[in-house]
């Protein structure tokens, strides 16, 4: 029957009527020109088309609709939230209706239930998942996680960072051990470096073609419309302005940290952000570095190499393409290097030797550079067209050579005020104040983790939020590492901010940090959450933010009088109200 065949009998059984008891009422009149066997003949003919034609609407209607898909994702970032919602686009047009969530939102027990299932994980930190997968992560990797149906096919897709040893840790962990609980790996593990882009391409295409997903596809749908999303992103960034750079620290500090002012100027809405966001910085390489990589190797820079867009010269891509400090297990590979991959360098590599190195092959050994994401220290509403970041500079030295950071180095020294780079916004969907004003709120941010706290205080007084205001801030020492020391005195004094708590770990004979104030003042802190407080973490993830996070855990313990479980419950119950948010790096 053809769709006009269909349409015409939908008219003809629509002009039929029916009851309110789902019956077909008689389409033939009493007094048509039919004697009752002929009439009778006629209403049996059009309620077999009527049914019929039900029956032809209701197979119709499941075609048009995709196959349930179920995609997960664990995001610190925002970058695997956002390729999930982009694979959830991608799957309408391969016949799947996909759901996406975050991994802690489903108990792995419930994944029995699902048929076709698609993750997106990150690691941070020392190999761990993210904030919103811990949960999830816990219990699917624990000794009495529940078997999984042959039923439930799966794939995974990780995102790390190769110079670190736990490469795609957890994607890896979450990939095997579904397959040992007993779902059916539809498409192996792809495990994506910093650049992620064409392996992520490359999984999504080839997923939908293998025989689990597309013998189950129903009907492809047309793409959505595209959402019309900012003008200016990772790879289309607004050249910015730099208005300041300037030292927070005073004398006699072992560190350089600098407060930066950007010029946002002729972005428009396109750069509008809110505090919690973060901004990406694309930093240009030191030429001093460029110049002793080219030494080493033997190379002019005017030598024209392939790009993946192109060919330039070589010192251009040195210069603003390609990541020329960090080795990876890749690069070793490549230029045929036998040496242990832990702390290799790439000038160092090249300084030793490396054999029959073209141009090209060197350039083919070196990963793309990649942005830098700080956390905004400023509110749109206080410095409007500006952005400003806290960014602490990084020095070291290894194997008697001097050290610098890429893109922290770029901003506090190497970039002239009036000088130009490329930046974008990096929306946050897990780090925000409450909408509603009057919720207090814990801060806790030691060092360069103060900047989004910084910013939470600007756009809480510019909101003249009525919510009380509790920081715990730290550094080494309080004479020269009291970062905003002025604006935060100033907010204590003010009543504004409520509390102020400061360690300084090198200011007395033992080390004092802020997750011993937050125990100290256990009391008081346990009684702003049974108040409703909402806690935000900033800063480093290996040590500090686990440190606070048993910390606590052991106020709740003690001030709630609750054991393990219950505590576990509390921390629980605190993540998803969005009670407990994290910016850790």
């Amino acid at each position: 029957m053809t769709l006009q065949d269909t349409q015409i009998l939908e008219k003809l059984a629509m002009a039929m009527g029916e009851t309110q008891t789902g019956e077909v009422q008689s389409f033939i009149p009493l007094d048509a020109p039919f004697d009752s066997e002929q009439r009778q003949w006629l209403n049996g003919l059009f309620t077999g088309l009527y049914a019929f034609t039900r029956a032809a609407s209701s197979k119709s209607a499941e075609a048009e609709a995709g196959t349930a898909l179920t995609i997960l994702f664990g995001s610190q970032s925002g970058t695997a939230e956002s390729l999930s919602k982009d694979l959830r686009k991608y799957a309408k047009s391969q016949g799947f209706e996909a759901d996406v969530a975050e991994l802690d939102s489903i108990d792995p027990a419930d994944l029995g239930k699902i048929n076709h299932l698609l993750i997106i994980a990150a690691t941070f930190g020392e190999g761990e998942p993210t904030d919103n997968a811990r949960n999830f992560y816990a219990k699917l990797m624990a000794d009495d996680a529940a078997l999984l149906p042959a039923t439930l096919n799966f794939s995974v897709c990780g995102l790390g960072d190769s110079s670190y040893p736990n490469f795609n840790n957890v994607a890896c962990d979450l990939d095997r051990r579904l397959a040992e609980l007993g779902a059916t790996r539809a498409f192996d593990l792809v495990k994506c470096d910093v650049a992620y882009d064409d392996d992520y391409a490359v999984w999504k295409g080839k997923v939908f073609g293998t025989e689990a997903f597309a013998s189950a596809a129903g009907s492809a749908q047309a793409p959505e419309p595209e959402e019309a999303g900012p003008r200016f992103d990772k790879n289309h960034p607004f050249l910015a302005t730099l208005l300041a750079s300037d030292c927070l620290n005073g004398e006699g500090s072992a560190k350089s940290v600098n407060h930066i002012e950007i010029s946002l100027a002729g972005g428009g809405e396109d750069l509008d952000y809110c505090v919690g966001d973060s901004l990406g910085v694309w930093p240009v390489n030191d030429a001093a570095l460029v110049n002793a990589i080219l030494k080493a190797s033997g190379f002019t820079g005017k030598e024209t190499v392939e790009m993946k867009d192109g060919a330039c010269k070589l010192r251009s891509a040195l210069l603003t393409r390609l990541d020329i400090v960090t080795a990876i297990p890749s690069t070793l590979e490549k230029w045929n290097v036998e040496r242990p991959f832990a702390d290799a360098h790439i000038l160092d590599l090249l300084v030793s030797g490396v054999e029959a190195l073209s141009p090209q092959k060197l350039v083919e050994g070196l990963r793309p550079l990649q942005p830098r994401l700080y956390s905004i220290a400023s509110s749109p509403k206080k410095h409007p067209g500006e952005v400003h970041l806290t960014v602490g500079e990084v020095h070291y030295e290894m194997d008697g050579r001097k050290r610098e950071g890429v893109a922290s180095l770029f901003l506090g020294k190497r970039l002239a005020v009036g000088g130009s780079l490329g930046v974008y916004v990096q929306r946050s969907g897990h780090f925000h104040l409450p909408e509603n004003d009057d919720i207090p709120v814990i801060m806790i941010g030691p060092g360069t983790g103060i900047a989004p706290f910084h910013a939470f205080l600007e756009e809480r007084e510019m909101r003249n939020a009525k919510g009380r205001n509790w920081l715990f801030f730290g550094d080494q020492h309080q004479q020269s590492d009291f970062l905003y020391k002025q604006e935060l005195k100033g907010w204590e004094e003010s009543g504004f901010l409520t509390n102020l708590s400061l360690a300084w770990s090198r200011d007395g004979e033992e080390k004092v940090y802020v997750q011993h104030l937050i125990e100290k003042d256990g009391a008081r802190f346990f009684e702003w959450l049974e108040n409703g407080a909402v806690i935000y973490i900033c800063g480093d993830a290996s040590r500090m933010a686990s440190d606070v996070d048993a910390a606590i855990r052991r106020v709740i313990g003690v001030h709630g009088g609750l054991d393990d479980a219950a505590v576990d419950a509390y921390m629980t119950a605190l993540a998803h109200e969005h009670r407990y948010q994290r910016d850790v790096y």
